[in-house]
């Protein structure tokens, strides 16, 4: 344990316990050591599930392979400058409380294979909506939270189908 990595951020994190599908870290950003000292420590500590873990490295240079080979090998889209912005700008007016944002860390795969990428929430009565984005489409949609998370959450290998699809049109 007590190793360093790096973050889907680029954040170095200290491993400071390490589970069968999680790692527990504190994030190195303090000078003084003494947040370091522990369990427990002062520094938050913050658990990283599998998912995330597909995005930490032990090195730059490992981090920047995983990129190029992301980006050489994913098919997906991305999202343009005005796309962000209106989806961070949804996000920060977004009424959806904190115990619900969890709906919004996946991508969904709908039943004809189109990606959903959530990025807001809207409640209306006493039902929740899920705000998205759909990269492929370039078109925004929403669907009730109880339909979303019923959804498989996107794989690689559905972005990568979906972008086939794409190109075979």
């Amino acid at each position: 344990m007590d190793s360093n990595f790096l973050g889907p951020a680029g954040f170095r994190w200290l491993c400071t316990d390490v589970g069968t599908r999680t790692v527990v870290a504190v994030r190195l950003d303090h000078e003084d050591p003494n947040w370091y000292q522990g369990p427990p420590y002062i520094a938050t500590e913050e658990v990283f599930d599998e998912r995330e873990l597909e995005s930490c490295h032990l090195s730059e240079d490992e981090a920047i392979r995983a990129a190029i080979t992301e980006a050489d090998t994913s098919g997906h889209p991305g999202y343009p400058h005005e796309i962000v912005t209106r989806m961070m700008r949804a996000r920060r007016e977004s009424d959806i409380p904190s115990s619900r944002k969890g709906v919004l860390r996946f991508d969904r795969r709908s039943p004809d294979g189109e990606i959903l990428h959530p990025y807001a929430g809207r409640r209306q009565g006493e039902q929740w909506f899920v705000l998205l984005y759909l990269p492929f489409l370039q078109t925004f949609d929403e669907i009730s939270e109880r339909d979303f998370i019923a959804l498989p959450i996107a794989m690689a290998a559905d972005v990568r189908a979906r972008a086939d699809r794409q190109a075979a049109k």
